[in-house]
């Protein structure tokens, strides 16, 4: 007996150690675990809260006029159409038009949209048609006044031939015929014509050069134009 006393006096102190070591242990993992899950939940919850961000949703202002029951600002989610802010206004007019307006269209911030009227739409479109027609007028007033012009310049170019075809004879022009020749005045018209009752008649244009006045260069200038 003395024997076992002795053991147990040895024994049951380290029992005791070694179920206070186990507890140690137990509870050292099961912190340990714990302090792990929070490490490991707190980015779950940061991914969580920006996909709660990115859901979120974006709204733009929209100004309405024209013909709606109620025109105005309004706000509107950023996928909303031009049909989405008309329902938000209160739906069209019973003369309203939209005809010109692209309904399927998104919205964007700031966008100002107008509806007009049948009326509206009706004069806008004679309007365009009168445009279009005084643009046609004024093209075929173009077209006419240069027709015209291509005309006259050829009127004019015939009139110069026959004119140029038409000499002035320098032995039997009168004064006023001789005026009609380009580069001779009246001081030189009275010198051919005082030249020819002094002399006789000219033999050929060139002896005009014996005439006072008249040199090479107005010679030149004139004898296309006269003939003996």
């Amino acid at each position: 007996m003395e024997k076992i006393r002795h053991y147990l006096k040895f024994i049951i102190p380290i029992f005791i150690l070694l179920i206070i070591g186990f507890v140690c242990v137990y509870y050292y993992i099961n912190n340990n675990t714990k302090n792990n899950e929070v490490i490991k939940s707190e980015p779950i919850k940061k991914e969580e809260k920006k996909e709660e961000i990115s859901k979120e949703d974006i709204y733009y202002y929209v100004d309405i006029k024209g013909a709606v029951n109620n025109p105005g600002i309004y706000r509107l989610k950023e996928e909303s159409r031009v049909q989405d802010v008309i329902n938000s206004s209160g739906g069209l007019k019973e003369n309203a038009d939209t005809s010109l307006i692209n309904l399927s269209k998104k919205i964007f911030d700031e966008m100002v949209i107008v509806v007009y009227t049948k009326d509206e739409i009706e004069k806008y479109k004679n309007k365009e048609e009168n445009l279009i027609e005084q643009n046609n007028k004024v093209v075929d007033n173009l077209v006419e006044k240069y027709v015209n012009n291509d005309a006259l310049f050829e009127d004019n170019k015939s009139n110069q031939e026959e004119n140029k075809n038409e000499l002035i004879n320098i032995n039997t022009a009168t004064k006023d015929q001789l005026l009609t020749i380009s580069g001779i005045g009246e001081s030189k018209a009275n010198s051919i014509i005082k030249y020819r009752e002094e002399n006789g008649n000219f033999n050929c244009i060139e002896d005009i050069k014996n005439v006072s006045g008249i040199g090479d260069s107005l010679f030149e200038k004139i004898k296309e134009f006269i003939t003996v």
